[in-house]
C-alpha cells in the first residue's frame, strides 16, 4: 500500500502544523486547531493534515467543525486509510456502520508493525494468545492437522500453535505484520487476506483461531460464514472479542474498535450450527491502564 503522506509537502505548512502539534501537546487544542487550520489554507489537499485538524478541534469541543474537517479528508481519501469515517460515527455525524475501512484497518497495522510486539505484550500486557491457547487445550484436543489463524498479526498467537498443528496458515490484511510473523518462522503458509471479504482456498482446516482480531470487523456475520467454508466436521473455532455490556449487538468504541456481547456471540455460534465448547470473561489487555474484559470463545463444529 502506497504510505499516507504525513507531511504536507509544503515547508511553511508543514512548520506551522509543528507548531500547531506543540500547542496541542501542551493542551491549548483551540490555539492548536486555529494554527492548523492555517496550515491548510497553504496545503488544502493534505487529507491527513484535515483529519488531524478534526483531532484537534474535536479536543477544543468544536464538534462541527471538527466533522466538516473529517469530511475533507474523507473527500481528499475516499479509501479513507486515517479512518476518518470511525470519528464521524463516534460523534454522530454519519450512521453507524457494519465495519470500518478495510484501508484504515490496513494501514493502522501497517504503521504499528514494527513495535507491535513490544507495546501489545510489555506496555498493554496482551493476554489472549495464552487464554485462547488454554482454552483450546481444555477441550482435550491437543493436535491439530491443520490450523489456520486469521488476522495472525506478527504471529503472537501462531508462536502457541506451532507446537500442537502439523501444518500452520496466517492471514492478515497488513503486509508489514506479515513480514514480521515470516521472521518468527512459525507458520508453513502466509496469506495477505482482508477478512471482511476473505475467501477460503486449500483443504479444510481442524483448527481456525481469531485472537484479538473480530474488534477490527464489526459485523462478524461475513468472517463467521468464510470460517464454515473451511472448517471441517469436528474442526475447533476459537476466537476472543471484546465484551460489549450495552444494548444491541456491537458498538463502535472511542478507541475505534468494536466490541461484541455475549447474546450476539451466542446468536453468531447458533445460527452457524457450531457446539459452544467454553465461553469465559477475562481481561485480555491493558487500555489507557484500564482492563479491557473480553470473551475468550471456543466452539466446536458437529463431526
Amino acid at each position: 500500500m502506497t504510505p499516507l503522506q504525513l507531511s504536507s509537502n509544503d515547508l511553511l505548512a508543514d512548520r506551522r502544523a509543528d507548531y500547531a502539534e506543540m500547542l496541542f501537546a501542551s493542551g491549548d487544542h483551540a490555539a492548536a486547531a486555529e494554527l492548523m487550520l492555517g496550515a491548510l489554507e497553504l496545503a488544502p489537499g493534505w487529507a491527513m493534515g484535515w483529519f488531524r485538524l478534526g483531532e484537534m478541534q474535536e479536543a477544543a469541543g468544536q464538534a462541527e467543525a471538527a466533522a466538516e474537517a473529517w469530511r475533507m479528508s474523507l473527500k481528499l481519501e475516499p479509501a479513507d486509510r486515517p479512518g476518518a469515517a470511525l470519528k464521524l460515527q463516534l460523534i454522530g455525524a454519519a450512521p453507524a456502520a457494519d465495519s470500518p475501512p478495510s484501508a484504515f484497518v490496513e494501514m493502522l497495522f501497517d504503521q504499528y508493525a514494527e513495535k507491535f510486539d513490544h507495546s501489545l505484550v510489555e506496555t498493554l500486557h496482551y493476554r489472549v494468545p495464552e487464554l485462547l491457547a488454554a482454552a483450546i487445550g481444555a477441550t482435550g484436543r491437543d493436535r491439530f492437522e491443520h490450523a489456520v489463524d486469521l488476522g495472525c498479526g506478527t504471529g503472537l498467537m501462531g508462536v502457541k500453535l506451532r507446537p500442537v498443528a502439523k501444518r500452520l496458515d496466517g492471514y492478515d490484511i497488513s503486509a508489514e505484520m506479515l513480514r514480521k510473523a515470516r521472521d518468527k518462522g512459525v507458520y508453513d503458509r502466509l496469506v495477505k487476506a482482508d477478512l471482511q471479504d476473505l475467501q477460503p482456498e486449500g483443504e479444510a482446516t481442524d483448527l481456525v483461531t481469531a485472537a484479538d482480531v473480530f474488534m477490527y470487523l464489526g459485523a462478524l456475520d461475513p468472517v463467521f460464514s468464510s470460517v464454515m467454508k473451511m472448517l471441517a466436521p469436528g474442526g475447533v473455532f476459537a476466537f476472543s472479542v471484546e465484551r460489549f455490556s450495552g444494548e444491541g449487538a456491537f458498538a463502535l468504541q472511542e478507541s475505534r474498535r468494536y466490541a461484541h456481547s455475549e447474546a450476539y456471540v451466542h446468536g453468531l455460534i447458533a445460527a452457524a450450527g457450531l457446539k459452544l465448547a467454553s465461553l469465559e470473561r477475562a481481561v485480555i489487555r491493558q487500555d489507557r491502564r484500564e482492563p479491557v474484559e473480553g470473551l475468550i470463545v471456543v466452539t466446536e463444529r458437529p463431526a
